[in-house]
């Protein structure tokens, strides 16, 4: 995995992160790995590939987006034997091969082979055991901070291998000129302008086709600079009991694409996680680990109350002169509330009041849903996107980005 060039974290704490292995000499020393870190073992070990390390990661990760509170070999393993099809359902088909190392098909053939069923109970006992070894998780099966950090340390390094390949960690633009952006175009010198702008080979060549000896202010040329205008982004997760299994899983990917592509253009990034109630507010940062860490830990679980995480996300916004935007990621409209829909329109009418488009992302929504939706994103002046394919959710929420002034 390469990772983009001049990409800085803001945080307060010390992140140290290693250098992909075709990065040069000179931008290798930007890039130090303190041998004693925890934390920088593990990014090591993904970076590099280390299979081990990234399939525990997996089955963290599989594991909290099932909404799983703890691993249980011996309940897991009786759930398999009695009822395969309701445990796969439970815990997910990645989940089933992480942990018997068989295909899910294969197992569901099999499993009533009492050979096959021993060599099954034993793969997922030892991999617990690994896993408790490891300090992942702890005697309980209950998952621990190191557990949480192999799994967004996973997940990043997924998704950012993901973006590169399919070519969506482009430029964003913003027309707006400023000189204090990056060099774009080139016009006629002004009082204005700063003498570092001339661009002395246009000016000269300006001069020379004009048949002067030397240099007129009429003939200096400077570059104008693109502006890299304040943005604030509030990206809100539905965290409700329907968006278990992968719909949270890419979810989480798609606010990892945001969060990194924004951060490295200098912009702020806030996590709202909801569902009944706010479970969780990260205010707009450019500290990118705590965003990351964040959204490895969200589960599935209760309903979804939008109204009252549009209301609360309006409030994490900072005061002035800036672009304010709110990404919804909801597979179903409110269900809380007297009247959910009228509730729901109001909050986002006072967002808009506040200077704030509101954005709508919706997974797969009825007929009913879209249509509550798009009044959502209207009311909002944001756009509307219907995800039938979940795995273009982490582009879409990037063109959304891209789409914001």
């Amino acid at each position: 995995m390469t990772l983009p060039e001049d990409f800085e974290l803001e945080t307060d704490e010390k992140v140290n992160v290693p250098p992909p292995r075709d990065m040069d000499k000179s931008e290798e020393k930007t890039w130090k790995l303190d041998s004693q870190s925890e934390e920088d073992k593990l990014m090591k070990s993904v970076l590099e590939n280390d299979k081990n390390e990234i399939d525990d990661g997996q089955v963290i990760t599989d594991s909290i987006n099932q909404g799983m509170g703890s691993f249980t070999p011996d309940v897991m393993f009786d759930k398999m034997v009695q009822n395969y099809k309701q445990a796969e359902q439970i815990y997910g088909e990645s989940m089933v091969r992480a942990l018997s190392g068989y295909d899910p098909s294969y197992v569901e053939k099999n499993i009533v082979i009492p050979e096959f069923r021993r060599e099954v109970e034993k793969r997922i006992k030892e991999k617990f055991d690994d896993l408790r070894r490891k300090g992942l998780v702890d005697r309980e099966g209950n998952i621990l901070e190191k557990g949480y950090e192999l799994s967004s340390l996973v997940m990043y390094a997924q998704e950012l291998d993901n973006l590169k390949t399919s070519g969506f960690l482009g430029e964003r633009p913003n027309k707006k000129d400023s000189i204090y952006g990056e060099r774009n175009n080139i016009k006629n010198y002004k009082s204005e302008d700063r003498f570092k702008d001339i661009d002395i080979k246009k000016s000269v060549k300006t001069a020379i086709r004009r048949g002067h000896s030397e240099l007129t202010k009429d003939d200096l040329k400077v570059f104008t600079r693109q502006n890299k205008a304040s943005t604030e982004i509030v990206y809100a997760i539905d965290a409700s009991g329907s968006m278990k299994g992968d719909k949270i899983g890419m979810s989480k990917k798609a606010g990892i694409a945001l969060a990194f592509k924004a951060i490295e253009k200098k912009d702020k990034v806030g996590v709202v996680v909801f569902g009944k109630e706010v479970k969780e507010k990260i205010y707009p940062t450019k500290d990118f680990m705590s965003i990351l860490r964040s959204l490895a830990k969200v589960k599935a679980s209760s309903e979804t109350d939008l109204a009252l995480t549009i209301g609360e996300s309006v409030e994490m916004f900072s005061p002035g002169d800036m672009t304010k935007h709110l990404m919804l990621i909801t597979d179903a409209m409110p269900t809380v509330g007297l009247d959910p829909e009228k509730e729901v329109l109001g909050e986002v009418a006072k967002a808009k009041a506040a200077g704030i488009t509101v954005s709508i992302a919706g997974i797969n929504l009825d007929g009913v849903g879209e249509k509550l939706a798009r009044k959502i994103s209207d009311v909002g002046e944001g756009k509307f996107y219907l995800i039938k394919d979940l795995k273009n959710m982490d582009k879409i929420i990037l063109e959304d980005y891209y789409n914001v002034y």
